[in-house]
């Protein structure tokens, strides 16, 4: 290697480092300002519940955003992955305001939807306009990835996971490891800024810890099958309704009108008879899980059933907490049924309900550890490597690649 390629070389690093340092406060800031708006919208609705009557209406207002400015951006997370994917070239920046407004506003009235997708999106577009300035070898893809990773750094506070979540979720099978280093640092600073800027992480410190026994690791293993044919549940409805609501409603106004209605009239029928609350991020199922560990059996095929249903709608929101929420409940509901402590049956299905659902390996894995301390990860390894052996095509993002073997 001469002296020119090692300066060279050198000098891409610095950049990288210093571009790294600086997406990650700047994604890290706007992920602290939609998250807290999210936890105010969320307390807003909470106590003036009748705004989910105007779900439908929001709907129309949403709809009517995305035709008028929206553009290329209508594709969200689409676009993400078709930029990834060298089928498109740029993300527009109305991106970010539009899918802020509009997530706030579909939580605001009532939509079953989450927060990782926008978050995603929001890193990725402000990353990815740096990449055109900067001449080093598939600037494009790293720089893409790094925003993906720090937006999800900066919401959910695991750098760890929204590193490898990145890199791992273009293509199934393949790590992207030439962003490893940028995407690593702009996790970490993201992470770090949303917390000192008053966004709190939700983490769970679990006491107990599963032995290692072959009756124990059947019993994790099982788990994994179960969780990851519901993460797959998940995704294959989404996918279905999707593509069955707009062809027997094709205009998207009149779609988003009538099932946002029906929701309205749904939601709040089973908040007022006590049955429970399923609208928002689910993060009050989670909250019951693991602080009273506790759960309806019914509480996370609703929820699967209610976000898959606001957005094929049309509703605007990420699917990751909801996923979080299904498998938290869903753990609760069967770690008595094979005699395994109920917190870390409901974090193990925490972890690998999301991996099922987004064919992603790594990121669950150590959104277990990140989460829930690093004592049980072998159990969070086998639980998600089972989930991650399902049908790999099977996945909430469209765009996901299979590589091939």
């Amino acid at each position: 290697m001469t002296s020119l390629s090692i300066k060279q070389k050198a000098q891409q690093y610095v950049v990288l480092t210093g571009m790294a340092l600086f997406i990650g406060l700047l994604v890290g800031a706007i992920d602290m300002i939609f998250g807290q708006g999210l936890l105010l919208i969320g307390d807003f609705r909470s106590q003036h519940w009748p705004l989910i009557l105007f779900l439908a209406l929001a709907g129309f207002v949403i709809v009517y955003l995305y035709k008028r400015f929206g553009g290329k951006a209508s594709k969200g997370m689409g676009l993400i992955f078709d930029v990834g994917h060298a089928r498109e070239e740029e993300i527009p920046l109305v991106l970010v305001p539009l899918i802020m407004l509009t997530t706030w506003m579909s939580h605001l009235f009532g939509g079953s939807v989450g927060r990782e997708g926008v978050a995603v999106q929001i890193g990725a577009t402000l990353s990815h306009r740096f990449a055109r300035y900067i001449k080093i070898p598939d600037a494009s893809r790293i720089f893409l990835m790094t925003g993906m990773a720090a937006g999800f750094a900066g919401l959910f506070q695991t750098p760890l996971a929204a590193t490898f979540f990145a890199l791992e979720v273009l293509t199934v099978g393949e790590l992207q490891l030439m962003a490893l280093y940028p995407a690593l640092i702009a996790s970490i600073v993201a992470s770090f800024t949303s917390h000192a800027l008053g966004l709190e992480k939700f983490a769970v410190p679990l006491r107990e810890t599963l032995s290692w026994t072959p009756e124990t690791l059947i019993k994790v293993a099982l788990l994994g099958l179960a969780f990851g044919l519901a993460g797959k549940l998940f995704a294959v409805s989404l996918s279905w309704l999707k593509k069955t609501v707009a062809q027997v409603l094709p205009n998207p106004y009149i779609r988003i009108a009538l099932i946002g209605a029906g929701l309205s009239l749904v939601l709040l029928n089973l908040q007022l008879t006590k049955v429970g609350t399923y609208s928002g991020l689910g993060t009050n199922l989670i909250d019951v899980a693991f602080h009273q560990g506790s759960a309806q059996s019914y509480d996370w095929i609703l929820k699967l059933l209610f976000t898959v249903v606001t957005i094929s709608a049309g509703y605007q929101g990420g699917e990751v907490t909801p996923l979080f929420a299904i498998g938290a409940t869903l753990g609760v509901f069967l770690a008595p049924m094979l005699g395994l402590p109920v917190l870390v049956v409901a974090a193990i299905g925490y972890a690998s309900v999301f991996g099922s659902a987004t064919t992603t390996l790594l990121a669950p894995i150590l959104i277990g550890g990140e989460v829930f301390g690093y004592a049980n990860l072998p159990f969070f390894v086998i639980a998600c490597a089972i989930a991650y052996c399902l049908p790999k095509e099977w996945s909430i993002y469209s765009g996901q690649k299979v590589a091939k073997k």
